[in-house]
C-alpha cells in the first residue's frame, strides 16, 4: 500500500470525525440549553475529569495522553460553544460596553500627565509623542506615577513596559498587580542611548558612568569595552544627565538621550552605543478611568490561574479556539503567595470582534482571578 492509498484512508475516517463532530456539538448545544433551563454553569469539572480518566482508559497505553490532549480541546470548544449560545454578558462587558460609548471620538491632545524621572527622560518624549500639548508633572519613582493616577493628581500616565533588547521592565509588571488603572493607548519609541559628559571630558578620563538599569543592559557590550569604569544604576536616563551635569566633573559619564545633551550642556563622547540599533521601548499611557478610543486592537489582562497542571494551557487553548493572537505573556510572583504567578497577557482582537466579546464573558472560567486592563491602539 503506498501512501496515496494509505491518505484516502486518512481521508475516509476524517470525513467520518467531521461528521461525529457535528453531531457532537449538536448535543453539546442541547446541554447548553438545558443548563440555561435550570440555571446550571457550563463548566463541569467533575464531569470532564471522569471523561478525561473513561476515554484514555479506552485507548490504550500508547494513546492515553494524546487521547486526553485531543479531548481537552474538544472540552474547550465545547464550553466556548455552549458559553455563546447561552449568550451570558458578563458584568464586565456591561462595563466595556459603556466605555465605548462614553469615551471620546478624538484622544485628547492636552492633558494632566504623570512621568517618571526629570526633563529630558525617555517617558517624557513618549509622552509627547502621544499627546500634543501635555502639562508634565515628573515623580522620582514608577510609584509615584501610578500614585499620581490613583490620586486625581493627574488624568493619565506614562511607563514603560519593555523593551526590544533587555526585555519588560519588572517593576512596573509589580506595580500593576498592585494598582486600578486602565492602558488607554500605547507607543514605540525608537531608543538612541549617547555617552555624555561635561565639556573638557575624554572617553580616557571617564571613572564613572550613571544611567538607568535597563539602559546599562542595553548598552552592555560598549560598557564592556570599558575595563575599570563603575557603573552607577539611577533612577531614569534623565535624571543621570543631571547628576553629571551637577557634578561639574570631567571623569564622570551618562547613558542618555541626545535631548538631554543640549538639556543640561553635556558633550558627547560617543553616540548610539545600544548594542542593537533597532532598539524599541514600549510605553503604555494609563488612567484612572476606563477608556476605549475607536481602532483599538490590542487589550491586556492579567490573569491568576489555578495552581494545577494544565491550567495555562486552557486559557491558551480557548483563546486559540476564539482565533485570538497572544502577542504578548508575562508572568509575575505574586508577593503573598507561594510560587504563585499573575499571568499577563497581550492579546491582538478588535473590540468590536465576536471573539473578544466572548473571551470577555468566559474569562471567569477560565481562571481564579482576573483583572482587565484596557483595550487600546497603539502609536508608532
Amino acid at each position: 500500500m503506498d501512501i496515496q492509498d494509505l491518505r484516502k484512508e486518512i481521508d475516509s475516517i476524517d470525513d467520518q470525525l467531521v461528521a461525529l463532530f457535528g453531531q457532537r456539538m449538536d448535543i453539546a448545544a442541547q446541554i447548553a440549553a438545558y443548563k440555561r433551563e435550570h440555571n446550571l454553569p457550563v463548566f463541569a469539572p467533575a464531569r470532564e475529569r471522569e471523561k478525561l480518566q473513561d476515554v484514555a482508559q479506552k485507548a490504550g497505553p500508547d494513546m492515553a495522553n494524546y487521547t486526553r490532549v485531543l479531548y481537552s480541546m474538544l472540552f474547550e470548544l465545547s464550553r466556548s460553544y455552549q458559553s455563546k449560545l447561552n449568550n451570558s454578558l458578563s458584568p464586565l462587558f456591561d462595563s466595556i460596553t459603556q466605555a465605548i460609548e462614553n469615551t471620546p471620538k478624538l484622544f485628547p491632545q492636552q492633558a494632566m500627565v504623570a512621568c517618571q524621572g526629570v526633563e529630558g527622560a525617555y517617558s517624557q518624549i513618549a509622552c509627547e509623542k502621544i499627546f500634543k500639548s501635555p502639562c508634565i508633572m515628573y515623580f522620582k519613582n514608577f510609584e509615584g506615577v501610578f500614585a499620581a493616577i490613583g490620586q486625581g493628581l493627574c488624568q493619565y500616565g506614562i511607563l514603560p513596559i519593555e523593551n526590544s533588547t533587555a526585555g519588560s521592565v519588572k517593576k512596573v509588571y509589580d506595580l500593576m498587580i498592585k494598582h486600578d488603572f486602565s492602558i488607554v493607548r500605547s507607543f514605540r519609541l525608537k531608543v538612541d542611548h549617547n555617552l555624555l559628559a561635561n565639556p573638557g571630558a575624554t572617553l580616557a578620563s571617564i571613572k564613572e558612568i550613571y544611567s538607568h538599569e535597563q539602559a546599562i543592559s542595553q548598552c552592555s557590550e560598549f560598557l564592556a569595552g570599558l575595563p575599570g569604569v563603575k557603573i552607577i544604576p539611577v533612577e531614569n536616563t534623565a535624571v543621570a544627565a543631571q547628576i553629571v551635569s551637577q557634578s561639574g566633573r570631567t571623569d564622570v559619564a551618562a547613558l542618555s538621550s541626545r535631548s538631554c545633551a543640549e538639556l543640561y550642556g553635556l558633550q558627547f563622547l560617543a553616540g548610539s552605543v545600544q548594542d542593537k540599533g533597532n532598539n524599541h521601548t514600549r510605553f503604555i499611557c494609563i488612567s484612572k478611568q476606563l477608556e476605549i478610543y475607536p481602532g483599538s486592537d490590542k487589550t491586556s489582562i492579567m490573569m491568576i490561574l489555578h495552581h494545577r497542571p494544565g491550567a495555562l494551557y486552557k486559557v491558551l487553548a480557548r483563546m486559540y479556539t476564539l482565533g485570538i493572537n497572544v502577542i504578548k505573556l508575562e508572568s509575575r510572583p505574586l508577593p503573598d503567595r507561594d510560587f504563585e504567578f499573575m499571568f499577563y497577557f497581550d492579546l491582538e482582537t478588535s473590540i468590536y470582534s465576536e471573539e473578544f466579546v466572548q473571551l470577555m464573558c468566559e474569562l471567569d472560567d477560565l481562571c481564579e482571578e482576573f483583572k482587565y486592563l484596557g483595550s487600546y491602539s497603539e502609536v508608532v
